[in-house]
């Protein structure tokens, strides 16, 4: 009954008109998002952080919300319309939603996808309610040394189950510990590493480093990707599925949704790989794999459930332990801290109308999502057509502004720059930024509770493995390493020997 109560307080406070009105521009935006190759939903999310600090905390939550789950689904559309993924999580949807659209099941694959994420969307929702509260009230057993623990765990596991080389990923956490600890010491009052600069004195700005790197710095990457986009099919029939369609979708969706919930809570597990492990799945279980990749809709059911469930269930973490799962997390965890609002689980007791309203919102979103992607399937074909050279710019004036208007500081702006350009560097290299914008917003809590637990036990660091809760978050942090590293390391080893 409880959880009933608060599902109704929650959607009393998504329903309200205000509340209602940033649902549905984040749902817009977002979904213009994924529609649009070369943006994404971590440049969108930090460009648009500066509006939100004139918002309520409630609707600036529910409109970064929409605008992340909203990106997953439009991704799906460029991707079986025009063979190019507006997200990363979508490429997997290109391999067969495509083939469908040539053979002129446009209609179907759009449906699918659709239907297929508002499910996972429902589902994992609900999980949310049920299992967030039951989280929340274990970690108000947690004291700075579980918290220095869960945070070390988060971060290491960020940075070595995210894609690409692990010790790149590892590197960008440092690198995102050492830009967390710019400013003036709140313990001693002593400046570090500000260089004598009277704006760095209170660290490097949230917003400067987000804008920088991931909007900045993927425009200047982007712009030496070609403009090749040939739309198949720009009028779409029979967007309702056949029932054929839909007993061959339920079974992949289902299993879809529960991947993408498995793969939300895990730090460092994008969408990707949710979308990618379910696929895998579908083609091992079909009867006829052959179809895969000619146009086969479980192809598409699966995968587009799971990574929207795993963009929802990524909320579990940060909402009830303050620890962000994924770049577009760790850009929430800075709204909430920008609002003032200390992350954890005193959210659900002190703010449980950011709580129950955000859960319910995402009901909300979703069902507008199911309603913006089916109907307005041409609105979105259209825009395709724009060159990317005329939105840059845009985004560029944009993102000036915005950094400007926090604090007015010129200074800002020249940092922001040099994010962007370092940012364009680790795009080039190779080295993921995401682990490093988690290693920013958790370095000074991670420092705050590394050094508050040390005091309390007079300087003994034994009181992290004399703590049950703390040693098992150590324990799996070294081997989560170690189930990473080993097979590496032997695979190296055999290219030597080779």
């Amino acid at each position: 009954m409880d959880l009933f109560h608060h599902l109704i307080y929650g959607f009393s406070i998504a329903l309200s008109f205000q509340n209602t009105l940033y649902c549905f521009i984040g749902c817009l935006l977002g979904t213009l998002i994924g529609v649009l190759p070369g943006i994404g939903p971590l440049a969108t999310v930090a460009m648009l952080l500066p509006i939100t600090f004139t918002l309520p905390p409630v609707a600036a939550l529910i409109m970064l919300a929409g605008i992340y789950y909203g990106a997953q689904y439009g991704g799906s559309t460029t991707a079986i319309l025009v063979n190019l993924p507006g997200e990363t999580s979508s490429v997997v949807t290109c391999i067969d939603g495509y083939q469908m659209a040539r053979q002129g099941r446009a209609g179907a694959a759009l449906a699918i996808a659709a239907i297929g994420s508002f499910f996972a969307g429902t589902v994992c929702t609900m999980i949310i309610a049920m299992f967030g509260p039951v989280i929340a009230e274990i970690a108000f057993e947690f004291r700075a040394p579980e918290y220095f623990s869960l945070m070390l765990m988060g971060l290491v596991a960020a940075a070595v189950l995210s894609q690409g080389d692990m010790s790149k990923s590892l590197a960008m956490v440092a690198l995102g510990l050492l830009f967390g600890v710019v400013g003036t010491d709140l313990t001693t009052g002593v400046e570090r590493f500000s260089f004598g600069i009277t704006e760095l004195a209170d660290g490097i700005g949230f917003v400067v480093i987000a804008v920088g790197v991931f909007a900045v710095g993927e425009i200047i990457s982007n712009l030496g990707d070609l403009e090749e986009r040939v739309v198949h099919t720009s009028r779409v029939v029979h967007l309702f599925p056949t029932k054929k369609d839909l007993k061959q979708s339920i079974g992949p969706i289902v299993r879809g949704t529960l991947l993408g919930a498995f793969f939300g809570v895990l730090p460092g597990t994008g969408p990707a790989i949710a979308s990618f492990s379910s696929y895998m799945v579908e083609k091992k279980l079909a009867k006829d794999p052959s179809q895969f990749g000619h146009g086969a809709i479980q192809g598409v059911a699966g995968p587009e459930a799971a990574n929207n469930a795993d963009a929802q269930c990524k909320f579990i973490p940060m909402l009830t332990l303050g620890i962000p799962a994924s770049g577009t997390m760790a850009m929430m965890l800075g709204a909430l801290i920008i609002q003032g609002i200390n992350p954890g689980p005193q959210v659900m007791v002190n703010n449980p109308d950011l709580f129950w309203g955000l859960i319910a919102s995402m009901w909300v979103g979703n069902l507008m999502l199911l309603v913006l992607n089916l109907p307005l399937v041409g609105l979105w074909v259209n825009l395709l057509k724009v060159p990317y050279r005329l939105l840059f710019p845009a985004i560029m004036v944009f993102s000036s502004i915005g950094i400007y208007s926090v604090n007015t500081s010129s200074v800002e702006l020249n940092v922001a720059a040099l994010f962007g350009a370092l940012g364009f560097i680790w795009i080039k290299l190779g080295c993921p930024a995401a682990p490093m914008l988690l290693g920013f917003v958790l370095g000074p809590m991670l420092e705050e509770n590394l050094r508050r637990a040390l005091l309390i036990s007079r300087g003994d660091p034994s009181v992290f493995f004399t703590r049950p809760i703390s040693l098992a978050f150590i324990i799996a942090t070294v081997l989560v390493v170690l189930t990473m590293a080993v097979p590496a390391v032997r695979k190296r080893q055999s290219k030597i020997t080779d």
